[in-house]
C-alpha cells in the first residue's frame, strides 16, 4: 500500500510538472524551469506531495535510476563517430579547458578568502572539486524542448558525457588527497578510477553485444525489445557495483550513454531513425521524473539564508565556465557562436553537485565538522538559486546563438 501511493505521488508530481511546464512555456521561458519549480514546490521543504518517504524509498531510487539510464539513450544516440570525427578533438580539449578552468577559478578564489579567514586551504580544492560538475539533464531539456540544433547544440551533447566524466576523475582525485590529509582511511587512486570509469565500461562492454543482435533484428519491435533488455541489463550491473561501495556513487546517466554511444556506432542510421521515434516520447518522461528528482531535495528556504560564500561560488563557478570554454573554443578555432555562448549553457549544476557535497561531508564530518557545514550550507544554498538562474542563462545562450527551432525546421549549420 505504501508503494502504491508513492506511485501514485510521483505519477501526480510529473503530471503537475507537465502542465506548469506547459504554463511556463507559453511566457517564451524553457518548460525545464515549470518542473524545476515544481520539484520544489511540491519537495519535502513545501507541500511534501513529495517527501522523504518517497525519496528516500528503495523503489523510488530504483525507478529513478533506471530511467537516468533511459535519459542517457538522448546523449549516446547523438554521438555518431563519423559525424564527430572532425569536431572530436575540439570537444574534448574544450571539455578539459572548461572544467579545469572551472576548478581554478573556484579552488584560487576560495584559497584567498579561506586563507584570511583561517580555514583550512583544502576546503578551496573541495569547492573547486564540487564546481566542475554540470547537471546536463537541464541544458539538454532546453535542447529537446525548444528544438535547439547547430554548432552550440553539437558541441554540447557529447561534451554533457565528456564533462560528467572529468568532472568526477578531478573531484575523487580531490577527496582522495584530503581524505588520506584528514583522516586515516585514504581513498586508494584505484577506486578513485573505478569510480569513474565504471559507469563507461558497463555500458560499453554491454552496448557491444546490445548492437550485434540489433543488427540481426528484422522488425523495429524487435530491435527496441532487444536495446529495452540490454539497457535494464546494463542497469542491474549498475546496481551490482553500487552494492559494493560504501556510498551509491555510480553515474547511470554515463551507463545509459556509453551503452547507446556503441550500439548507434554499430547499426545503421534509418534502424536508428526509427527505433528513436518510439523511444524518444519515453526519455521525454524520464526527463520530467529526472528534473523532479533534482529539484524536490532543494530546500527553497536557503535561498533567504544565502550568504557570501554562496554568492562567491556561484559567481566564481560561472566565470570559470565561462572563461575556459572560451579558451578552449577559441584555441581549437571553434565557429564564433560557440566560443560566444557555450559556456552560458555549462551552468546547471545542482544534482552531481549535492552528490558530491554528500560525499565531501561524509569525509570531513568526523575530523572537520566545522569545514562540513560550511561546504553544505554553501552548495546546498548554491544549488537552489543557481539552478533556477542557470536555465534561464542556459535558454538565452542558445537563442543568443541563433539555435532555438532550428531542429524543427530541419536547420543544418
Amino acid at each position: 500500500m505504501v508503494v502504491f501511493t508513492g506511485i501514485l505521488r510521483l505519477l501526480v508530481s510529473m503530471a503537475t510538472a507537465y502542465f506548469v511546464g506547459r504554463l511556463v512555456a507559453r511566457i517564451g521561458l524553457p518548460s525545464i524551469l515549470g518542473w524545476l519549480l515544481t520539484g520544489i514546490i511540491i519537495g519535502p521543504y513545501a507541500f511534501g506531495l513529495l517527501d522523504a518517504s518517497v525519496l528516500e524509498s528503495s523503489w523510488f531510487t530504483t525507478t529513478e535510476k533506471l530511467l537516468e539510464c533511459l535519459f542517457g539513450l538522448m546523449i549516446g544516440t547523438e554521438l555518431v563517430w563519423k559525424d564527430m570525427r572532425k569536431a572530436g578533438s575540439q570537444i574534448v580539449f574544450t571539455t578539459i579547458t572548461e572544467s579545469l578552468g572551472t576548478f581554478i577559478v573556484v579552488t584560487a578564489v576560495f584559497a584567498v578568502i579561506f586563507h584570511f579567514a583561517g580555514i583550512p586551504l583544502y576546503l578551496a580544492a573541495m569547492f573547486g572539486g564540487i564546481a566542475l560538475a554540470t547537471a546536463p539533464a537541464p541544458s539538454l531539456s532546453v535542447v529537446n524542448n525548444l528544438k535547439a540544433d547547430g554548432p552550440v547544440t553539437r558541441t554540447l551533447i557529447p561534451m554533457a558525457a565528456l564533462d560528467d566524466l572529468v568532472g568526477a576523475l578531478v573531484f575523487f582525485i580531490v577527496i582522495a588527497f584530503v581524505s588520506a590529509h584528514v583522516s586515516e582511511s585514504g581513498l586508494p587512486v584505484y577506486v578513485v578510477f573505478l569510480l569513474v570509469f565504471s559507469p563507461v565500461v558497463i555500458g560499453s562492454v554491454i552496448g557491444i553485444p546490445a548492437g550485434f543482435l540489433m543488427r540481426r533484428m528484422k522488425t523495429t519491435g524487435g530491435t527496441l525489445a532487444t536495446m529495452a533488455v540490454m539497457l535494464l541489463a546494463s542497469a542491474l550491473a549498475g546496481f551490482a557495483i553500487n552494492s559494493m561501495l560504501p556510498a551509491p556513487v555510480i553515474n547511470f546517466m554515463l551507463i545509459g550513454m556509453s551503452f547507446s554511444t556503441v550500439f548507434t556506432n554499430m547499426i545503421d542510421s534509418d534502424r536508428l531513425e526509427s527505433m528513436m521515434k518510439y523511444v524518444n516520447p519515453a526519455i521525454g518522461v524520464a526527463m520530467i521524473a529526472v528534473i523532479l528528482d533534482l529539484a524536490a531535495p532543494l530546500d527553497y528556504h536557503l535561498i533567504f539564508s544565502a550568504g557570501l560564500y554562496t554568492a562567491i561560488y556561484i559567481i566564481a563557478r560561472a566565470v570559470g565556465k565561462y572563461t575556459g570554454a572560451w579558451f578552449g573554443a577559441a584555441v581549437t578555432h571553434c565557429p564564433p557562436t560557440v566560443r560566444k555562448y557555450l559556456g552560458f549553457t555549462l551552468l546547471p549544476h545542482s544534482g552531481v553537485s549535492l552528490v558530491f557535497t554528500g560525499i565531501a561531508v561524509s569525509v570531513l564530518a568526523g575530523p572537520a565538522p566545522e569545514c562540513a557545514s560550511i561546504i553544505q550550507g554553501t552548495i546546498a544554498a548554491a544549488a537552489v538559486i543557481n539552478e533556477i538562474i542557470a536555465v534561464y542563462v542556459a535558454k538565452k545562450g542558445f537563442e543568443w546563438a541563433g539555435e532555438l527551432g532550428k531542429a524543427a525546421k530541419g536547420h543544418t549549420a
